[in-house]
């Protein structure tokens, strides 16, 4: 079982900036497309970007120019750095692995103010 945990969430005004980092277990992680997605009370969880084990990126539209997904597979961590934040990101930020290592984190919450 893959195990994910998310960090870096927290309250920031708008235009501010946050990093979110998820660590994952398993020795298979150099290989894993890894994403992150959000979900907004009230609302269906949504993709938000994704890496591939070769580093390929892609981003939902809402966030392109602003958000940056990389990865370091020497510490077995994903990143998503968040720029330019605006009251619509507020989320709760989730970190996946894709299949076949499929498993979600527990989340962590991003609060933008206005």
């Amino acid at each position: 079982q893959v195990q994910l945990v998310e960090s870096g969430g927290g309250l920031v005004q708008a235009g501010g900036s946050l990093r979110l980092a998820c660590a994952a277990s398993g020795s298979t992680f150099s290989r894993r497309a890894m994403g992150w997605y959000r979900q907004a009370p009230g609302k269906q969880r949504d993709f938000v970007a994704a890496i591939t084990g070769s580093g390929n990126t892609s981003y939902a539209d809402s966030v392109k120019g602003r958000f940056t997904i990389s990865r370091d597979n020497a510490v077995t961590t994903v990143y998503l750095q968040m720029n330019s934040l605006k009251p619509e990101d507020t989320a709760v930020y989730y970190c996946k692995s894709f299949p076949p290592f499929a498993s979600w984190g527990q989340g962590t919450q991003v609060s933008v103010s206005s």
